[in-house]
């Protein structure tokens, strides 16, 4: 297994897949690694040479923020918004949808499983 920034990436995949699972790097950064080490994008990562993998592992290095600094960064900068106490740091440390999206019905992702009221029940007109 070839292992860039401290992540074992799949061989048997074609190297702009396989380098999107470094996290940071998605399909449009991972095409570009390829053109700018000029590396063919069909080329399974099984096939590479010791050359072209260290000349991926340099432009990532040098280019591109990755794993854990990456990681590190968007903490901090969750932190800092909830230390600042502004809207966005609130819907943070509420565990709420921080870009607008309605809550009253939806957000189950971010609020997590619905959970029935205790002893609310339903009025019925007599």
């Amino acid at each position: 297994m070839a292992r860039i920034s401290g992540v074992n990436i799949p061989t048997n995949k074609k190297v702009h897949i396989s380098l999107t699972y470094i996290f940071g790097i998605g399909k449009k950064i991972a095409n570009d690694i390829c053109t700018d080490a000029s590396i063919d994008t069909t080329k399974r990562v099984s096939d590479l040479n010791d050359e072209e993998l260290n000349r991926i592992r340099d432009l990532i290095d040098n280019k591109y923020s990755v794993e854990g600094d990456l990681r590190r960064k968007v903490s901090m900068d969750i932190k800092r918004l909830n230390d600042l106490g502004c809207y966005r740091g609130l819907r943070h440390r509420k565990k709420l949808p921080v870009r607008g999206q309605r809550t009253h019905t939806n957000a189950r992702t971010r609020k997590g499983k619905a959970v029935a009221i205790a002893g609310k029940k339903k009025v019925t007109k007599g």
